[in-house]
């Protein structure tokens, strides 16, 4: 058998083979894919495994963001269907820290699905952001800015966490405002490790000064924290 026939009989194969796994929309050997929202459907059923208790699943190209520096192709697209610049595209991340190598990155990198988010102009204009799910909803404030799964008029809240010291003798205090930041949305101050939490609120606070930029208290009433070390968690808008 020439090299030729041999391919041709490889490909007939895989069509069979994929006909009877995976029902493809316009298919003329399925007459209900035609009608289906669905371009794809890999359902299980019992006549393909031979029982319903056999699992079967879609496996996504595992990719390490940090070392994607590049989208290869020209995505022109269908402005009424087919994404351009690959906004939606989604990947396996195996990265468990920074930032992907191309495009913006929401928060830190973490093992998972993360898609493409792009409405720029450009193909490198887009945001990494991580596929939401009910066991990945929980956000791990950090000392670098994290993202919160919060929102304010359809702004994102950051966050960050950080330590200040008391002198026992100035209700002013030094936290620092992170870059970007324009307003204060909240804030809680502890001390980690005693279960403490000794104010979720301040008396005031500048962004534009950087020493004894926040004043211990209330909205009402400033007070003088005693002398110590404390943790804040900030969280704020840009």
């Amino acid at each position: 058998m020439s090299n030729y026939k041999f391919v041709f009989v490889l490909m007939l194969s895989a069509v069979g083979f994929s006909q009877a796994q995976v029902r493809i929309v316009n298919s003329i050997n399925n007459s209900a894919a035609p009608s289906s929202s669905a371009f794809i459907d890999a359902s299980s059923n019992s006549t393909t495994n031979a029982t319903t208790n056999v699992g079967k699943g879609l496996i996504f190209p595992r990719t390490d963001l940090t070392t994607f520096t590049t989208f290869s192709g020209t995505p022109t697209g269908i402005a009424t269907s087919y994404p351009t610049r690959f906004d939606g595209m989604i990947v396996y991340n195996t990265a468990t820290s920074g930032v992907a190598g191309v495009g913006s990155t929401q928060g830190t990198l973490t093992a998972g699905y993360w898609y493409y988010d792009n409405k720029s102009t450009t193909v490198n204009g887009g945001t990494w952001r991580p596929v939401s799910s009910a066991t990945s909803s929980a956000v791990n404030i950090l000392t670098t800015e994290t993202v919160t799964n919060t929102l304010v008029n359809s702004a994102q809240v950051y966050a960050i966490k950080g330590t200040f010291t008391a002198t026992g003798s100035s209700t002013a205090v030094d936290i620092p405002a992170p870059t970007g930041m324009t307003a204060l949305y909240g804030i809680t101050i502890y001390k980690a490790g005693t279960n403490t939490v000794y104010s979720r609120d301040l008396y005031s606070y500048t962004i534009a000064t950087t020493a004894g930029n926040a004043i211990t208290g209330s909205p009402t009433v400033s007070v003088v924290y005693p002398a110590g070390t404390y943790d804040y968690v900030l969280e704020y808008l840009k």
